[in-house]
């Protein structure tokens, strides 16, 4: 049997609230991982001191590993400050301009 009813129309929504909590969880994750991804490059500091004569080579071997462990939290924690703030903001700015308009099917 052919369908011959008309596809759907869009339909214009309002986005008017973002709960602050829950975006600022999912931009945790998102960041930790970010942050995640980029333990190699700062590891590679740390065999990049193998060129470094012997009294700087523990300074910067240790500095590039602790960078390397702090960065995926550091940037989850920021995620989520941020992520909170930005949807506060977001919240506060909609009320005055009505929110953003998204097309949906």
């Amino acid at each position: 049997m052919i369908d011959t009813s008309p596809p759907p129309l869009p339909i214009k929504r309002r986005l008017k609230s973002i709960a602050p909590l829950q975006l600022g969880k999912i931009l945790a994750v998102i960041y930790g991982v970010i942050g995640v991804l980029f333990i190699p490059f700062f590891l590679s500091l740390s065999a990049v001191s193998a060129h470094l004569p012997a009294g700087q080579r523990s300074g910067v071997m240790a500095l590039g590993v602790g960078i390397a462990l702090a960065m995926p939290l550091l940037y989850a924690v920021m995620g989520f400050v941020f992520g909170a703030l930005g949807a506060l903001i977001y919240n506060l700015v909609a009320k005055w301009m009505g929110g953003i308009e998204v097309e949906v099917e």
